[in-house]
């Protein structure tokens, strides 16, 4: 006796499939709508508890001006951290060109005992049109930075001011389960946002002062800078804190002229990343936190391919908020556990 396969199921699967892929390419081609929302929408988790509890003693609307004023600070702060510490590291190489040249020779030297020939792949690669191409880039990146931050700010604004009014939509929708599973899920993912975000500057201070204690003690010049650098860089999972370590030991080599010790900055800088990355972040964050690191890899590589930049530092919190979403509803509870982030009341 024969069984029969059910069609659906395959047929499903691959309806699945080609709708991920279309949303996929979709949020690529408009990332320049989709990246400052997710932005926005992060900002607003973090900065509503704020703006409520202003409004519980002053007016709605000096709390919420309030509450969007704090929130420009912060993100304008952020920039101006970022650019404050990447050019002072660029002006310092720039303004000491000896040593630059002094590393060039001692590479090239390297290489070709080792069979690699650096001036010719130099010669044979190098193009001074590359060159004058590069400044444009580089202002065309900055302007494309500034017009993203001002866009986050603008549906911040408009978020912060519509906050209760979509709530209330919501709780008075005709489908009323809808409205329930979506205020329940953004509620938890606003709660669990804010204590993501708290625990990553957290350690992200750890980590900046911690760098920058060790680089000074190193005797490396711009302890400060790096440690600046550590901090910032460590909101992007995984490739900030190689960035971090990989930049304080090329400048190291540079220094000190000797491999060894550029040996030692690059373990000890892995360590302190190890340390609060790997080993104390996930005890003070909690299981309500936990998540598979094979799904954080791929979500900063994901989100990385799609949104550049922007999606290495928001990919972790999107994953957070679609399985907290899933954790709302019986039929997308089985993905939130297998994925290593059930909301048990253990964290």
């Amino acid at each position: 006796m024969t069984t029969m396969r059910d069609p659906a199921g395959p047929t499903s699967a691959a309806g699945a499939l080609c709708a991920l892929i279309l949303v996929a390419g979709a949020l690529s081609l408009a990332r320049s709508v989709f990246a400052p929302v997710a932005f926005a929408l992060l900002v607003i988790a973090v900065m509503w508890p704020v703006q409520s509890r202003l409004q519980a003693v002053i007016p709605k609307a000096l709390a919420a001006a309030t509450s969007i004023i704090l929130a420009t600070a912060v993100i304008a702060g952020f920039g101006y951290l970022v650019v404050w510490a990447f050019s002072r590291v660029i002006r310092s190489a720039l303004n000491d060109p000896a040593r630059l040249q002094a590393f060039y020779v001692r590479t090239a030297e390297w290489l070709e005992t080792h069979g690699i020939v650096l001036a010719g792949l130099w010669a044979e690669h190098f193009d001074a049109r590359w060159l004058l191409r590069l400044l444009p880039e580089i202002l065309n990146r900055v302007n494309g930075a500034a017009t993203f931050l001002f866009v986050v700010v603008i549906y911040v604004v408009l978020g912060l001011l519509e906050v209760d009014d979509a709530a209330r939509k919501l709780r008075a929708a005709p489908g009323r389960e809808f409205g329930r599973v979506l205020l329940a899920g953004s509620a938890a993912t606003a709660a669990k946002l804010r204590r993501f975000m708290l625990v990553r500057t957290l350690m992200s201070l750890m980590t900046g002062v911690l760098v920058w204690a060790f680089v000074a003690l190193a005797g490396l010049e711009l302890a400060l800078e790096w440690g600046v650098i550590a901090f910032v860089l460590n909101y992007v999972p995984v490739i900030g804190p190689l960035v971090a370590t990989v930049f304080p030991t090329l400048f190291a080599l540079a220094q000190f002229a000797s491999w060894q010790t550029a040996l030692t900055v690059f373990a000890c800088l892995n360590l302190i990343q190890f340390l609060v990355g790997s080993y104390l972040e996930p005890r003070v964050a909690g299981s309500a936190l936990a998540i598979s690191p094979f799904l954080v890899l791929f979500a900063v590589f994901f989100w990385s391919f799609l949104w550049g930049i922007a999606g290495a530092f928001i990919g972790v919190p999107i994953v957070i908020a679609v399985l907290t979403l899933c954790e709302q509803h019986p039929s997308g509870r089985w993905l939130a556990d297998l994925l290593g982030s059930p909301d048990d009341g253990k964290g």
